[in-house]
Formats: structure tokens, C-alpha cells, sequence
């Protein structure tokens, strides 16, 4: 990290220069990303001890660190400005006056086995008052530029000496004019009491266990007239205090909690304080990707770019076993092949957890990164078990199976009966090639579109071309539904995605598939072009995977698909196919499922996020954030079938309307 000294720090921050640097004596870490009105301290954070204090100092390591504020350095560690003290409270105290900041007992314990010498305080105070002429140069710098400052001094304690119950959050009021911050003080205290962590009943009080009596409120108090701080203390539930072990899911999950608290409540009031018309938590954090970021960006592209599932899963002798199936639909199982895994998966999951997701500072953007490394590690054990018994299982842990409400959804659209519907001209493949070149030229899209022997699907996009199976034909409606899906969503997406800051966006985030299948059809159907034949395909899938889950041979999800649903040979070899390749894959339930949801995400928000590449539903808060600070771009290209008229089928948007 940039080592400053104190005139090289006050000058960046009187010129408005982002930085991120520690003092040159290392004891303060401060992070300027961005010049916002609100800055976020964790001095107790450090827990160092000059070399020539320690052999004076009768407390253990472990003794100190009881004492500290540990982890609320990383509480804060989203926001756009943190300073954040390295130095342990035993050297010196940021939070007490400097005539009795340096400890000779503390907490009932001696400090120090001789008396600090006039020369070793000295060194101590220096650093006290270094520290507050930094804060002051800053908050009179914010002050100057927005008119306000917010300052959130968060700490921590003990609370297992407490003989009674007492709050998770603690804010401290009393140096506060709170006739003046009344709705301000309201407001914290209501977030911080919606804030869930896992397996803790969380409670926020004002002046309960600590009033806010320190030393950075007092001088704020007496200094500046129009910044607020918010002494706020959390109990120590996210470790355990007395053995000093952390609990990282609690940690994990506070330190996303923190950040949307602490963004949402300086945004609400830098627009009740301000003239500024409009503003949200996410126009209140930085706007400049972190390099952290993508620097791990670019080491997990590297690492992941080449791992295509269904370029692995689709079986290479689709057409002879096909053959040899319906010859023999009673007695033989498809014995499909498969393209072998050009990659070391050992050396693929070694590298994926050595990648250095804890230098992501951003609370959010981390907890992604870990869910798209996890995923991967998933997906690679997936394509090792290709062929065998474990597919099934690795399939299971990726994609998930249908439950008794998929299953219910999909026999309410079979038990639909059908109607007429016009008859169209056949389609052959080739002129369906010719459809999809000229409907990429429309979206101005640069793609390949080539005929593919090997697909079991109709045509599929794989990056920037798109396949047609060159043994299919097409009515138009068919082919009209494949253009606003294969195109208008999975090419689209990827186009979109090549034109992202973070490659993420081409590997695809977790419940991609989810996403990408469920918008893609919802595409298919805002277009018209979505009759109930196809609608029915989708709910056979659903069949077919949970017969084959739960354990039921190929034969017979064949012969039920065909009987029992009167559907021809080529359909039900195919959907059997679909589920069965590999040794079970469950994937194909999720069309039915992603359409479901992408409905009703359709009906009560806009969609725009979620085109930004291989995107997921869980991530679109996060994603519509970046967007929001320019962190990532407005998809350049979206779907058409957004802007057109509706001509959906009344009988198909009564069916949909009823599944759930």
C-alpha cells in the first residue's frame, strides 16, 4: 500500500484527490475512493504495539486484543471514504482527550511495567493529534464541498460481563443535538433494527450500554456545526469474545448489512439536508471499479473462459443412437458419448481458491465473486463425472431439481387441451440460417450463424454464433420464438456482456441458466410467438427430469412421454434425451421455472439490469448498484420483444397467469 506523510494525505484531500494510502509510521489506513459526504471511522480497528512499548507492556497479545474493536475496520470497508486506525487503544486512545489518551491501568489491569517515559508519550500523542488534524482537514473539506458531513464512528464490546440483555446495535446520542438530528437519529436506529444476521435476534437502542461520551464526538461537537456523528457500538456477536475467534457468516453477512444501512441512511439525508433532487444508497458509493476487483476479474476470466457445459454434455453420437433407440424403444438404452474434459480439474479448483476474493473491499461485489467461484468449482466437478454415476448428483447440487410446485405447474398446462391453430409452411434449416443472419443484422448484432450436426436442441447460441440443428425444420411461429430466444436474449446478452468492465458477466453469475431460460421465453411470448405446443414442451421437460431423478429408466419416461402425453416418437426422444444425457440432467426443468419468475419480476420492476450479460435474479440489486455508480455500463442491445406490441394468446396468458 501508498505510504504518505501527513502534508502528502492533507494536500490529496484538499485538492479532491481519491487515494488509498497509510501514514508513513503506518498507525492510520485511509481509503478516499470517491469525495462523498460521509466518512466512516473504525479507530479501535489495530491492534499493533511499537517495538520498543512491548516488552514494557504487562498485557498478553490476547488481553489487548479483548479490548479492541477487531473486524470494524471490514464492518465499513464498502464506503467510498473509511479511516481506519492500525494502532491498538493500549498505545494510545483516538477515542480519549489527549491529556489522559495513553493507559497506566486499564480495565482494572496495569498497563505498563515501568512508567512510559516523557519521550515514549510524546511518540504517542504525536499520533493522537495526527490522526485528528487529518479528520479535521477532511471533514472541513466535505463541509466546504456538500455543506454537510455524516460521520458513522463505529466500535464494538464485550457484553458477556453484562449481567442483562443488551443490544446488538448501541448508538450514542449524547453529544448530539438531537432536537436538530431528531429524524436522522430515528432513522439509524430503524434501519439498524431491520438488519438480519444469521441465527442472532438483532436489537438497536439509543443510549443503552455507552451514551457516545468519546473523545471524535467531542471534538466534532466542538469543531464543526454541520457534521453529525453516530457513535454506534455493536455487540460482539460476530466472535467469540473470549477466545478471539471470528464467526464469518455473521461477519459476512454484517458487513453487507452495514454497507446498505449506512448508504440508504446518508443518502436519505444528504437529500433531506441538501438541494440534491434525487438519490439513492448506491448514487452515495464510489464510481470507480475497484482495482482489487478487476484484477480478480481478469484472473478468474483466465482461468474459467474455456469451460462450456453443454459443449461437454451433448452427447457426439446423438443421430445413430436416436436410430438405434426407436429400432428398438423397448429394450435399448442409448448409449451416448461424449467430448473429453480438455482441462486438469484438480489444478482448475486449486486455482479458483487461491484467487484473492478477501481484497475485495466492497461487501457485495465479494460476496458475488465467492458465489461465482463456488458455482465453478461445482460445474467442473459436473463435466469430471460426465458419463457416470455421480453426474446426477453434481447436476443436482448445480441446478437443483423440481419441487411438488414445478411438477404441479407443469400438469396444469398438459392437462390444457389443445386448439387449432393455422397451419404453416416447413421451414428448412437452411433457410432458417438465413432468418437468424438477417434478424442479427436488425439488432446490429456481429455474430456466426452455421448449421451443427451434434445439437439435440433446435439451435443454440455458444458465445457469439449461433447453431441451427441442420436436421430440423421450422413452422414460422417456431422459428419466430428461437429468433427473440437463441438472439434476442442468450446473443444479446453475450454481446452485451463483451462491452463490460468485468468478464463475470461471460462466465455467467449464478441461476444464470435459471435467468437466461426464464427471459428468453418470457421473450418468445411477449413477441407472440409463444403457442401452446411450445408451452407444453417446457412442462414435459419437467416430467421427464423428475422421472428420471427419481429413478425411473429412459424407456420409460419414453414411453410415458409418448403414451400418456400423445406426443410423437422425435418429440419424446428428445426431451428423454435432454434429460438423461450425461447420466441426468436436470437442468431443463428450470425453463419452466425461470419463466415463472421472470413473469412475475416482469410485472412489478424493470428488467434492464438483467440484459447486461449472463446475469441471475438474486444478483439484480447488486447489478442495478453498479449500474447506478457507472461501475458497469447500460446494455447496449436489448431484446425486441420488450418494445413490441402485445399480440400474446389470450388462452396462453390465462395459463400463465395461473401457475405459481
Amino acid at each position: 500500500m501508498l505510504q504518505l506523510s501527513e502534508a502528502e494525505i492533507l494536500e490529496k484531500i484538499q485538492q479532491h484527490v481519491p487515494f488509498e494510502a497509510q501514514l508513513n509510521d503506518g498507525c492510520l489506513t485511509i481509503r478516499i475512493s470517491e469525495y462523498q459526504p460521509y466518512i466512516a471511522t473504525a479507530i479501535h480497528h489495530g491492534h499493533r504495539l511499537r517495538g520498543d512499548l512491548m516488552p514494557n507492556c504487562l498485557l498478553t497479545e490476547e488481553e489487548r486484543y479483548f479490548e479492541e474493536d477487531p473486524f470494524t475496520g471490514d464492518f465499513i470497508s464498502s464506503l467510498p471514504i473509511v479511516l481506519q486506525g492500525e494502532d491498538s487503544r493500549y498505545e494510545y486512545d483516538l477515542n480519549r482527550a489527549p491529556e489522559n489518551c495513553i493507559y497506566d491501568e486499564a480495565w482494572g489491569k496495569p498497563v505498563w511495567q515501568t512508567p512510559l517515559s516523557e519521550e515514549e508519550r510524546a511518540v504517542s500523542l504525536a499520533k493522537h493529534s495526527c490522526y485528528y488534524r487529518i479528520l479535521a482537514c477532511l471533514i472541513d473539506t466535505l463541509e466546504s464541498k456538500f455543506g454537510l458531513c455524516l460521520l458513522y464512528d463505529v466500535h464494538s464490546y464485550n457484553y458477556q460481563r453484562i449481567d442483562r440483555d443488551v443490544p446488538v446495535f448501541n448508538l450514542g446520542t449524547r453529544q448530539v443535538n438531537t432536537r436538530r438530528w431528531r429524524k436522522e437519529i430515528d432513522s439509524l436506529v430503524g434501519k439498524l433494527r431491520n438488519i438480519e444476521l444469521p441465527n442472532i435476534g438483532v436489537t438497536a437502542e439509543v443510549n443503552d450500554v455507552f451514551q457516545g461520551m468519546g473523545y471524535q464526538a467531542s471534538f466534532v461537537k466542538a469543531n464543526f456545526a454541520n457534521t453529525l456523528i453516530m457513535p454506534l457500538e455493536v455487540k460482539k456477536v460476530f466472535m467469540d469474545e473470549a477466545r478471539g475467534e471470528s464467526f464469518p457468516l455473521v461477519l459476512e453477512k454484517l458487513r453487507a448489512e452495514m454497507k446498505n444501512v449506512l448508504t440508504e441512511h446518508a443518502a436519505e439525508t444528504i437529500l433531506r439536508r441538501t438541494k440534491v433532487k434525487k438519490l439513492t444508497g448506491s448514487h452515495v458509493l464510489a464510481s470507480r471499479l475497484p482495482r482489487e476487483v478487476l484484477k480478480l476479474d481478469r484472473q478468474l476470466y483466465t482461468i474459467a473462459k474455456g469451460v462450456n457445459t453443454l459443449s461437454y454434455i451433448n452427447p457426439l453420437n446423438i443421430k445413430q443412437e436416436k436410430r438405434r433407440f426407436l429400432h428398438r424403444p423397448f429394450d435399448y438404452r442409448p448409449d451416448f458419448t461424449y467430448r473429453q474434459l480438455d482441462l486438469d480439474p484438480f489444478k482448475f479448483r486449486e486455482q479458483l481458491y487461491r484467487l484473492p476474493v478477501e481484497d475485495i473491499r466492497d461487501a457485495d461485489i465479494q460476496a458475488m465473486y465467492r458465489k461465482v467461484i463456488d458455482q465453478l468449482a461445482v460445474r467442473i466437478d459436473l463435466l469430471t463425472s460426465i458419463g457416470s454415476d455421480e453426474f446426477l448428483y453434481n447436476s443436482l447440487r448445480y441446478y437443483g431439481q423440481p419441487d411438488q410446485n414445478d411438477i404441479a405447474n407443469a400438469n396444469f398446462i398438459l392437462h390444457a387441451c389443445e386448439y387449432s391453430e393455422p397451419e404453416e409452411e416447413t421451414i428448412t434449416a437452411q433457410e432458417a440460417i438465413q432468418a437468424f443472419k438477417l434478424a442479427a443484422e436488425e439488432y446490429g448484432v456481429k455474430c456466426k450463424v452455421a448449421g451443427s450436426k451434434q445439437l439435440i436442441a433446435r439451435a443454440m447460441v455458444s458465445g457469439r454464433t449461433i447453431k441451427v440443428n441442420q436436421g430440423a425444420t421450422f413452422s414460422r411461429k417456431d422459428l419466430d420464438a428461437l429468433i427473440h430466444h437463441e438472439l434476442g436474449v442468450h446473443l444479446v446478452t453475450s454481446a452485451n456482456a463483451d462491452l463490460q468492465p468485468l468478464k463475470v458477466l461471460k462466465l455467467g453469475l449464478p441461476g444464470n441458466t435459471h435467468s437466461q431460460e426464464g427471459l428468453a421465453i418470457l421473450c418468445e411470448h411477449l413477441s407472440g410467438s409463444f403457442p401452446l405446443h411450445r408451452l407444453k414442451t417446457l412442462a414435459l421437460r419437467v416430467i421427464a427430469v423428475d422421472m428420471m431423478v427419481k429413478g425411473e429408466s429412459y424407456n420409460e419416461t419414453f414411453h410415458v412421454l409418448k403414451h400418456d402425453y400423445g406426443i410423437s416418437d422425435n418429440q419424446a426422444f428428445t426431451v428423454t434425451a435432454r434429460a438423461y444425457r450425461g447420466g441426468g440432467f436436470t437442468k431443463d426443468y428450470l425453463y419452466l421455472k425461470g419463466l415463472k419468475d421472470a413473469l412475475h419480476a416482469y410485472a412489478k420492476e424493470d428488467l434492464t439490469s438483467m440484459f447486461i450479460g449472463k446475469t441471475g435474479f438474486d444478483f439484480k440489486p447488486l447489478l442495478d448498484e453498479l449500474i447506478t455508480r457507472e461501475i458497469l455500463k447500460k446494455p447496449a442491445y436489448l431484446p425486441k420483444a420488450l418494445a413490441m406490441k402485445d399480440t400474446s394468446d389470450p388462452i396462453i396468458n390465462y395459463l400463465l397467469n395461473c401457475i405459481r
